[in-house]
């Protein structure tokens, strides 16, 4: 089959273990399920953490170079544009020259990239140096979706996708948390020098757990896939619905910062206090994934999708308290973490031999919606927090109906 032929029905075997249209691998060649969490979970954790990592490093970044804060929070955004740009080089990258080799050696590259963020001399140079870190960082999320769709058991698979991602959640507060504590006790500089080491260590980590490469294609362009995966109306809606997904979760934190209600509004830290209580939240979602699972994935995505819808909706109608905000909050953050996930399922099956560059595709609407979400809150703050909590709720239901109606027809399992 031609890599650049999506499929848009699978057949029924492969379709229920989320596996390419392939006879079922044996199973002396699935990879050891723990033993992949226990790698990729700590990569996810600190490959996304470095979008963050630079927030609580803002002040001291500005005293050194002389310049507002303000002006620096670029070095997130322009982290973030070089992460979602990256997502699209890499997935068809692995389809072509195989998961582990393309992993190994971009986690190598952004230990080279991480450790010459701190050499900046001004932010000029930390903004182009950022860039190139997000670049080489974006090499994880795809590689390691694709690579858990096709060398993980199959009964096993929705637990191993559904911790990852829950690390790239978790990564917001953790990163964030990890980072405060380092430039309190040794400055900005060491702690890209300490990120950089630590991205050496899991190259090195992931070359030992990951399986060695399958053949791959030669002559196969797998970039050339990308025009047949954007002509596939059911890819598309399911497509249009990932940029809710993060999109909305952001939005919402963005609105509680800049409209929330008394004590929280303005206060970074009492924001970052409300992440922190969804943690416990998202720990839990592989435990409840066994369970989560027996439905299928395009309906648990819709499902956990119109949840958070709800939430949204009982933020802005009620107005609750603190209290009751990060317990509403935490129930948000699983329902988001239970969603992202399931549509990373339905992905896979749709698109068939082209899984790569088909998961690389999501990843960047995922971080591209993550990248729009502060931007439209901004832009929407002047009506008000409930009025932003009614359109967070709107949007996360659009998503919901788009994955529903991608489902729709030959059953998706």
């Amino acid at each position: 089959m031609n890599a650049s032929t999506p499929v848009v029905s699978p057949p029924p075997e492969s379709a229920a273990s989320g596996a390419p249209d392939a006879p079922a691998a044996p199973r002396e060649t699935y990879a050891p399920t723990w033993r992949t969490v226990a790698a990729f979970v700590p990569a996810g954790l600190l490959a996304t953490g470095h979008l963050y990592v630079v927030i609580p490093l803002l002040a001291q970044m500005s005293a050194d170079w002389g310049a507002p804060a303000a002006v620096l929070t670029w070095l997130v955004s322009a982290f973030g544009l070089g992460y979602a740009g990256g997502f699209l080089l890499f997935g068809p990258l692995s389809d072509l020259l195989g998961r582990r080799r393309v992993m190994t050696w971009g986690m190598a590259a952004t230990a080279v990239t991480t450790a010459l963020v701190a050499l900046s001399p001004g932010p000029g140079a930390a903004l182009a140096l950022r860039v190139v870190e997000g670049i080489t960082t974006a090499v994880f999320a795809p590689t390691a979706f694709a690579y858990i769709a096709e060398r993980v058991e199959p009964r096993r698979r929705a637990v191993t996708m559904t911790s990852v991602v829950s690390a790239l959640f978790a990564s917001a507060v953790v990163a964030q948390l990890a980072a405060k504590a380092l430039v309190d006790l040794l400055g900005w500089r060491p702690v890209f020098l300490l990120g950089g080491a630590a991205f050496a260590v899991v190259a090195v980590v992931l070359r030992r757990v990951m399986l060695p490469d399958t053949d791959r294609r030669a002559g196969v362009n797998p970039y050339a896939a990308v025009p047949a995966l954007l002509r596939t109306p059911r890819l598309v809606l399911v497509y249009a619905a990932t940029l809710t997904i993060l999109g909305a979760f952001v939005a919402l934190y963005t609105a509680l910062q800049l409209e929330g209600p008394a004590g929280v509004a303005g206060d970074p830290s009492a924001l970052l206090t409300l992440r922190a209580t969804a943690l416990p939240a998202i720990v839990a979602i592989p435990f409840a994934t066994p369970y989560l699972a027996r439905i299928s994935p395009a309906r648990r995505a819709a499902l956990a999708v119109g949840l958070a819808a709800v939430l949204a909706l009982v933020v802005g109608l009620a107005a609750p308290g603190v209290a009751a905000l990060a317990a509403l909050l935490a129930v948000f953050a699983f329902a988001i973490g239970v969603a992202a996930p399931a549509v990373i399922e339905t992905v896979g099956l749709l698109a068939g031999a082209a899984r790569g560059t088909a998961v690389s595709l999501f990843t960047f609407f995922l971080f591209t919606g993550a990248s729009i979400g502060p931007v439209v809150a901004s832009a929407a703050a002047p009506y008000g927090f409930a009025a932003l909590m009614y359109g967070v709720a709107g949007v996360l239901a659009l998503g919901g109906g788009l994955v529903l109606i991608a489902s729709s027809g030959r059953r998706i399992r």
